[in-house]
């Protein structure tokens, strides 16, 4: 089989080319490259596509004995991720710039041109497991959860999952791997992981969305709309945050504020206590299928019921490293998802990525809409639930 090796430049896609060629793959290495922001991009080990990763990624290609090529991804980088990015967040959102990464770049872009130069399958570095179940490919989580990256991975479709080899799905540890790189001279067992959002390599994600959108003063209010202090653009600011909130007076009953929702039409921030944060009821759009359930038909997938085996059990997760929450109740429309969870959770914002599983198997990628809680206090009320009581998008 002729399989590209997409390389960062790192450990993991290091060792899973490695393996790839000692399977018998022939393998050609890939490095894209990828537009960054700001001198330190160009500079530096932090962060993406700086020459110091490109120049590891050639030499495992030397050290291996395989064809190294570099693949120009910049003008697709900066318009399906880095611009999609800042519009979200002018919009009031909060994106998850790896999955959309994954989703429009580093497979669909990368597996479309390679099947175009005649390859047949990619092979990366992810944390995940893929599997032929029936006369489908599934995706799944990784045997080491801590690494696991199903998640960012979710919002691939069925194709692309049977494009993709993970030959890292099986390792126990992060530190095995790096044992192995050790161990076959690669060089890069000590190299650090890269950070989550590689365009923004000094991780002030405020300082970034200010230089590309401008400062746009605006006022933080609490949830009775009164005014607590301003800001410099409510996109600087996300669902769950406490720091940097620019509010110079503590609130009346001295607990700490979060932000529990942006206003971009009124260019307003609304803070207020913790408790405000807890939802149960997420509400998606954007739905993506990798899997169907045992019944064939995704409308008939239910939770389980609570105690059943934990393989069986359906969970949603919210974060990339978030702890999955079973589920206790699900509706489907035409568009998304109505979820309802067993159990609150805190933080949740529209734009974030929402993933269920059944055990450890990847059944379905939706992007947050909104929430709701299925109790609703006097101060929620004066909120203003984010999405209405029954709703199921269309």
């Amino acid at each position: 089989m002729k399989v590209i090796a997409a390389l960062s430049g790192g450990v993991d896609s290091a060792v899973a080319a490695a393996r790839a060629v000692e399977a018998g793959y022939d393998v050609t290495g890939v490095h894209m490259a990828l537009k960054t922001e700001g001198e330190a991009c160009a500079t530096t080990s932090r962060g993406c596509a700086n020459p110091r990763d490109r120049a590891d990624a050639q030499r495992t290609c030397e050290i291996l004995g395989i064809p190294f090529e570099v693949w120009d991804l910049a003008d697709e980088f900066e318009e399906k991720v880095i611009s999609d990015f800042v519009s979200q967040y002018e919009m009031g959102r909060t994106p998850n710039p790896c999955v959309r990464c994954n989703e429009f770049v580093k497979f669909k872009e990368l597996t479309v041109r390679a099947r175009e130069r005649g390859f047949d399958a990619v092979v990366t570095g992810h944390y995940a497991r893929s599997e032929k179940r029936g006369d489908r490919h599934e995706l799944l989580r990784a045997r080491d959860l801590s690494k696991d990256q199903s998640y960012v991975l979710a919002v691939m479709g069925e194709e692309e999952i049977s494009r993709v080899i993970f030959p890292l799905g099986d390792m126990p540890s992060k530190q095995a791997v790096r044992e192995e790189a050790e161990a076959r001279g690669l060089g890069v067992s000590n190299k650090p992981d890269s950070f989550d959002i590689c365009f923004i390599p000094d991780g002030d994600t405020q300082k970034f969305l200010r230089e590309r959108l401008g400062e746009a003063p605006g006022e933080i209010v609490d949830v009775d709309g009164n005014v607590l202090g301003a800001h410099r653009g409510h996109f600087e600011y996300t669902v769950g945050q406490r720091k940097g909130l620019g509010i110079d007076r503590p609130a009346a009953d001295g607990r700490p504020r979060y932000v529990l929702e942006t206003r971009p039409s009124a260019n307003q921030v609304v803070v207020g206590p913790a408790e405000l944060l807890s939802v149960d009821v997420v509400v998606t759009a954007d739905l993506t299928w990798d899997a169907s359930d045992d019944e064939g038909d995704v409308r008939t997938i239910e939770p389980a019921p609570m105690g059943t085996d934990e393989d069986e059990c359906l969970y949603a997760q919210m974060r990339a490293h978030g702890r999955p929450i079973p589920v206790k109740a699900l509706e489907r429309g035409e568009g998304g998802l109505k979820v309802t969870l067993a159990e609150s959770v805190r933080g949740i914002a529209p734009g974030q990525t929402l993933v269920l599983y059944r055990g450890n198997r990847v059944l379905a990628q939706s992007v947050i809409n909104g929430t709701n809680r299925t109790k609703l206090s006097a101060s929620t009320g004066k909120l203003g639930r984010r999405v209405a009581e029954d709703a199921v998008p269309a």
